[in-house]
């Protein structure tokens, strides 16, 4: 499941909301072991979405680096170049 966490940092144009909440979605998922949780845990699974959503955004704005932005379009060119390689379509 943490294979779909992505990189977030120094991308140009910036992270969006919505993929800081699906990193969130997908770390809360993984330490929680559970995709979809009960009725009874579905509050607490919601709060600490929201509350590392709120986090991460924090700590991207707060991070610092001399290295030049990445792009988006190259770097989704390399993962799928990985995947080729990987899966034998290479």
């Amino acid at each position: 499941m943490c294979r779909n966490i992505k990189v977030l940092h120094n991308f140009e144009p910036h992270a969006t909301s919505e993929e800081v909440h699906a990193a969130a979605l997908q770390y809360v998922r993984k330490v929680s072991g559970s995709a979809h949780p009960s009725k009874a845990n579905e509050e607490a699974f919601n709060r600490a979405v929201a509350e590392i959503a709120h986090i991460t955004e924090h700590l991207l704005e707060d991070l610092v680096t001399t290295a030049p932005p990445r792009s988006r379009e190259a770097e989704a060119a390399k993962a799928r170049a990985r995947a080729a390689v990987r899966f034998g379509t290479a």
